[in-house]
């Protein structure tokens, strides 16, 4: 039997598909990132659980992994679920995947919502091509770093972050990828008081700022294909940032060089520039 990665409803459970219900009705074992939500979940489906329930979350994956991969050369059907959403998408799920594709186990998925496809649909970003970052780095100096690996990104991006660290968030994009930067919030989704909020990154941090409770997604326009709309300020504001994130002068000079497609000589006659007397640097 195969294992079954379910995908959960993101907010309401009338979004559970059929085959969700009769997954959970029929496994044999069911690992749940929480069983508390899963019983929740099941009372509202009117799924009566007949297998075995265990708990499989962040801190006893590595613990409860080979246990289920026992279930599954015994023959057992294995069911995953995960609190919303589809497993192994920054919920628990990729190490037992890993591990079921390593003996030839067999894996198969019951679709279901996703917050990703969700908030890019919604959007109204370009929706042709995508990527998808998981949770920007908490500390100032790695997510500042991790932007400006983007800064050069020409896809849509989809990102999540935790609501009590969004206005940081949104107030380092808007200083690594510029304040008019397009993007998307998109807040408790499919839930009663669900709310998109588009703007530039600017405009969402003053939104930001005075707080924000719920889950939340964000989607980030992609950067300007055309190298020729960078002003020397950017230029100097994004090796600022390379700098910043423990690059020498040099390797700052030369990673902005290959990421806009500009000439070395060009970047290095923005940074000269912005010291001439008269001048504040960046803006």
């Amino acid at each position: 039997m195969p294992l079954v990665l379910a995908g959960a409803p993101i907010g309401q459970s009338e979004d559970a598909s059929p085959r969700l219900v009769a997954a959970l009705a029929s496994a044999e074992v069911v690992a749940a990132e929480d069983t508390r939500r899963l019983h929740r979940l099941c009372a509202d489906l009117g799924v009566e659980l007949s297998g075995r329930v265990v708990s499989y979350f962040e801190g006893n994956e590595a613990q409860r992994t080979p246990q289920l991969l026992d279930a599954l050369r015994a023959g057992q059907r294995v069911v995953l679920v995960t609190d919303a959403g589809m497993p192994t998408v920054s919920d628990p799920g990729y190490r037992l995947v890993v591990a079921a594709a390593a003996e030839d186990l067999p894996v198969t998925c019951v679709p279901g919502p996703s917050a990703v496809t969700t908030a890019l649909a919604v959007s109204g970003l370009p929706t042709d091509r995508f990527c998808f970052e998981g949770f920007l780095p908490r500390k100032p100096g790695e997510r500042k770093a991790r932007l400006a690996a983007l800064q050069a990104e020409t896809r849509t991006c989809v990102l999540f972050e935790a609501p009590h660290r969004l206005a940081d968030a949104l107030a380092d994009m808007a200083s690594v990828l510029g304040g008019s930067r397009r993007a998307v919030v998109c807040r408790e989704l499919t839930k009663t008081y669900e709310e998109i909020v588009r703007g530039t990154l600017d405009d969402l941090l003053a939104w930001a700022q005075p707080g924000v409770r719920g889950e939340v997604t964000l989607v980030l326009a992609g950067a300007d294909e055309r190298t020729e709309d960078l002003t020397p300020d950017d230029l100097v504001r994004q090796v600022a940032v390379r700098e910043a994130a423990g690059l020498t002068r040099k390797e700052a000079l030369a990673a902005v060089a290959s990421e806009t497609g500009l000439p070395k000589r060009d970047v290095y006659d923005a940074m000269v520039s912005a010291k001439q007397p008269g001048r504040s640097g960046t803006s």
